[in-house]
């Protein structure tokens, strides 16, 4: 026997939902009240909700048809019978015989033994279940499609009902909801410092109210218009002049998603049943999601992205809101989430009010990685799906130092995190008080410590930390934040400004190290198989003179009547930096010609960055003024693990002794030699690492602001000698130990000297 719901019920039904929704009761009564009219309007004898609790446990909220003193006390896990099924798939499942189905569970305190027919939907928000709504009838009975499809958007009232928190307080003692429960995630430690605050989302949510339609033709419209308007502004995009670099790539998968006939079919069938527009997207997104979520192939997972911000796009349109959050909205206290962002959207935002960065697809060496660092925010990176996982005002806690992030955290773990940031800050103030005190060790070796700076905001460090020297200032900042290349005066303008504010000290720049995973978005991109190995840096210099030209141009001018220190990046061959020092030569003769004021003194220097020098140094160090060790790049070559792949990042130590005996070699050729040598990669920002570098030769050493406090704190307990002594030991060494941590950290710990 077949029976259907009531005709023309379902946008009736719709509307009492949405009255109940409005109504001044209490949480469980709301509920109550849904299914009553679900089983009512369905002609259904049985309509019951289920929600997902913290446990990964469904427990029964609401009935009508079972029995009521289920309610609360029937639980089953996540693919546990045919809810448990429904949960765990996140696919709708509609039997006319429920009994005969493999994965049904009879629970006897529901007395649901004499229903035969079953359809239950996924209650899904951003593509995660929060619980199961199920219809049950005793005749065996084939539910139609259209009944299907109001039950998914009646899950989508539910939804909003779960993820507000108000069915947390019906719950029974000691159980939470999993749409609110605390989360901990883990990521990559970025930009070190512990933040607490509340979630503000750079691409904030659509948070859809209005899901029935008052009018479908209307709706169908404003659906039409507002993709019309999305496509015209993607097209708008990708016509603009100028090449959009690696963006180019994601607006024209945008532009084939925007034109999908299958996607736009599923839109407007889903307003076809008398939602709005707004709640078609979400209706249609939600159950994308929740099936590219489960796919194991990486390129549908990414495709899951290009959905997410194409129907976020969308949405946007339609309701008239802004894309990216307005930075001045920015609220105290803010912890910033965001899937992917640009390092010039972070620099919008107010400083004071953010206390930490949180990032879905961006790893410690990117673009916004190196900007949040030198504006000393807290960031973690590469957190899965943590922009699915919050809602805008979410309580939240990054500790940057250890890539954690905790959601909603309880009670005792925000008050151990708050702990945590008050023995920071009183480090801090102990680090304050070493401002002025040189770094010397114990037994009298003075290191000499400076900063690595990339803005004109970064200066004020200096003042700070009490270094007076720049080892290492990134001059592709400013073209990575800038929507065209810096003309000359623009270049010049930044050096001058820089070298004014350091007239007691030093400022190393290094010419323009971009490609690889630096992209320019103005500039016109290759596809390269191993863009790392490929063209980038002073490769890019070289076989386009005309840049670095320009770029050197701007560095003399502004160095006019002082010292002027040029470093060349990403050096393989003795022969590259001879290129580069004529063209350095033929800058100074063109700007003598044209009677311009020249540096009193110009010092060229390289980075060691590539294996491949290790072999020449003899030859380089007889030509070069400095060197300056890019250890990042040096141990990722020479471990051949990308320092961005998580799966392979810690798979070698840098306290490794084929590294130390690779960098104590640069070290112990350059003081032969009579030639500066300092270290500017992460690693010589680390108390530990410091140490061991030292021990290997270093004596100079330049890292982050942040850094310079805990570096000079363990530089002033420990006696260089000793260290020496140690680690040479442990290189020499013949047991192909994997790290020397264990051993060194031991020796610190036994001295006193802090890390």
């Amino acid at each position: 026997m077949t029976t259907r719901g009531a005709p023309g019920g379902p946008r009736l039904l719709l509307r009492r939902l949405r009255e109940v929704m409005a109504e001044p009761v209490n949480a469980q009564a709301r509920l109550d009240r849904i299914v009553v009219h679900i089983a009512a309007n369905m002609v259904a004898e049985v309509c019951s909700v289920y929600v997902l609790r913290a446990d990964l446990r469904l427990e029964l909220f609401a009935t009508e048809g079972l029995k009521r003193e289920a309610v609360h006390q029937t639980t089953m896990r996540s693919g546990e019978g045919l809810v448990g099924l429904i949960a765990k798939t996140a696919e709708p499942l509609s039997l006319n015989d429920a009994q005969a189905h493999p994965a049904f569970s009879y629970r006897p305190e529901t007395g649901e033994e004499i229903y035969n027919s079953f359809l239950g939907v996924p209650i899904l928000r951003g593509g995660n279940t929060l619980g199961v709504l199920v219809v049950q009838n005793s005749v065996k009975r084939t539910y139609s499609e259209e009944e299907i499809e109001v039950l998914e958007t009646i899950a989508m009232l539910l939804a909003e009902m779960i993820a507000s928190g108000e069915l947390q307080t019906i719950v029974r003692p000691g159980a939470e909801i999993a749409a609110r429960r605390p989360i901990a995630l883990k990521g990559s430690a970025v930009a070190d410092g512990v933040g607490l605050g509340h979630v503000v989302l750079h691409q904030p949510r659509v948070i859809v109210t209005q899901i029935v339609a008052e009018d479908t033709n209307r709706e169908l419209e404003r659906l039409g218009e507002s993709i019309e308007a999305m496509r015209a502004n993607i097209d708008q995009l990708l016509d603009d002049d100028g090449s959009l670099g690696d963006h180019r790539e994601v607006l024209e998968t945008f532009r084939m998603f925007a034109n999908d006939r299958g996607w736009l079919r599923r839109l407007r069938e889903a307003v076809s049943t008398g939602i709005t527009a707004e709640a078609a997207v979400e209706r249609v997104q939600n159950d994308a999601r929740a099936r590219l979520q489960r796919q194991t192939d990486p390129y549908l997972r990414e495709r899951l992205h290009d959905l997410d911000d194409l129907a976020n796009r969308l949405l946007h349109q339609l309701t008239g809101q802004a894309l990216i959050a307005p930075p001045e909205t920015l609220p105290d206290n803010a912890i910033l989430v965001a899937r992917s962002m640009g390092p010039a959207a972070l620099l919008e935002y107010d400083r004071r009010r953010l206390r930490g960065l949180v990032l879905e697809d961006a790893g410690n060496s990117s673009h916004v990685a190196i900007v949040a660092r030198s504006l000393g925010i807290p960031t973690v990176g590469d957190v899965a799906n943590i922009t699915s996982l919050v809602e805008q005002g979410d309580s939240i806690i990054i500790d940057g130092s250890a890539g954690e992030v905790q959601v909603r955290p309880q009670p005792d773990v925000e008050a151990a995190y708050r702990e945590k940031a008050r023995l920071r800050a009183r480090r801090q103030e102990q680090y304050q008080e070493l401002r002025d005190v040189p770094a010397i060790t114990r037994d009298g070796l003075k290191i000499n410590l400076s900063m690595n700076a990339g803005l004109l905001v970064d200066v004020q460090h200096l003042q700070e930390t009490g270094v007076a020297s720049i080892g290492l200032f990134r001059t592709e900042l400013q073209f990575m934040l800038a929507p065209q290349f810096p003309r000359l005066e623009q270049q010049y303008a930044l050096y001058r400004q820089v070298l004014d504010s350091t007239p007691q000290g030093s400022v190393t720049f290094r010419t323009l190290d971009i490609g690889g995973d630096k992209i320019l978005p103005y500039m016109q991109t290759f596809e390269e198989e191993n863009p790392a190995l490929g063209w980038r840096a002073i490769r890019i210099g070289l076989d386009r003179p005309g840049l670095l030209r320009t770029q050197l141009r701007a560095l003399l001018r502004a160095g006019a009547g002082r010292r002027l220190r040029i470093m060349f990046p990403m050096i393989t061959m003795v022969s590259e930096f001879d290129a580069a020092k004529v063209l350095v030569e033929r800058e100074i003769a063109h700007l003598s010609r044209h009677n311009y004021d020249l540096p009193t003194d110009v010092k060229l220097g390289v980075m060691i960055e590539v294996p491949a020098l290790l072999w020449q140094l003899d030859e380089l160090l007889e030509r070069v003024d400095f060197v300056s060790v890019g250890s990042n790049d040096l141990v990722q070559y020479l471990t051949a693990a990308d320092r961005d792949n998580r799966r392979v990042s810690e798979r070698f130590d840098v306290l490794c002794a084929p590294v130390l005996r690779a960098l104590g070699m640069i070290a112990q050729k350059g003081a032969a030699s009579g030639t500066s040598v300092t270290l500017c990669g992460e690693i010589g920002g680390r108390p530990l690492e410091a140490m061991a570098l030292i021990g290997i030769g270093y004596r100079g050493l330049s890292m982050s602001p942040a850094s310079i406090g805990p570096v000079k704190a363990a530089i002033l307990a420990m006696d260089a000698g000793e260290v020496a002594a140690l680690v040479q030991d442990l290189i020499a060494q013949k047991d192909g130990a994997p790290s020397l941590r264990g051993q060194l950290r031991a020796y610190a710990e036994g001295k006193g000297v802090p890390l």
